[in-house]
């Protein structure tokens, strides 16, 4: 491209432009790294049952990526517009943009929901499950996808936070969801001796995070509002 031309010559390290760079990449990072921690730690309270009930963690995790992957990609193709548009000071077409991601993310987790409901054990035999898995599954599948169409809206409403300038709303929430919550219920419910109840974590660490992703993206978007309506004026 002939129109920009760089000079190498005086370039210097802004610190204020680099921190504010972490500052929205950092909280994507350790957010990466704690989904390792979480499926590190159910491994371990749900191989206190079985190896199978891990085999049937592994499959389930396989499974709900065909579900998430166009709600990430939703997200990401909706996260540069919101970001534009609020650097625009259109607040209009960034509420619209995030009314449409959600309604979207929360359709297409309610094809998974449906899905996981109605055909679990058609699901596990995808990985050659036997009946003992199918036992253990059948439940594990249900359980867990009463979750799906809570973490739509909630994926959504984080990356509204960071596409906007407030990213540690996210790691807040992903915290408290997979290590606050997710794994000292799991681990909990595990102490009752039965494995159907520990499938029960997912569902109650979503609705934790349903509230706190509500509480943060109205504050974000009170806050987006007000920026956006001085800056215009």
């Amino acid at each position: 491209n002939h129109d920009i031309q760089f000079r190498f010559r005086g370039f210097r390290p802004d610190r204020g432009i680099i921190a504010r760079i972490y500052s929205v990449g950092v909280p994507s990072i350790v957010m990466s790294s704690i989904g390792s921690v979480m499926v590190f730690g159910m491994n371990k309270i749900l191989i206190s049952f079985t190896t199978t009930a891990t085999a049937v963690f592994g499959a389930y995790f396989k499974l709900q990526s065909f579900i998430f992957m166009p709600v990430f990609g939703l997200n990401n193709g909706m996260v540069p517009i919101v970001a534009y548009n609020y650097g625009a000071k259109k607040p209009d077409r960034v509420k619209k943009t995030i009314k449409l991601a959600i309604f979207s993310a929360v359709a297409i987790m309610a094809v998974g929901l449906a899905a996981f409901e109605l055909a679990p054990g058609a699901l596990l035999s995808l990985f050659a499950a036997s009946e003992n898995m199918l036992a253990i599954g059948t439940p594990a599948l249900r359980i867990i996808a009463l979750s799906f169409v809570l973490a739509g809206f909630c994926i959504i409403s984080m990356s509204v936070c960071q596409a906007i300038g407030n990213p540690i709303y996210s790691l807040v929430v992903s915290v408290c969801r997979q290590l606050v919550v997710l794994l000292p219920v799991a681990w909990l419910l595990s102490q009752t001796g039965n494995l159907t109840l520990v499938w029960l974590a997912f569902p109650i660490a979503e609705l934790m995070s349903l509230t706190l992703s509500a509480i943060f993206l109205r504050k974000t978007l009170r806050m987006a509002e007000r920026a956006m309506t001085q800056s215009a004026s």
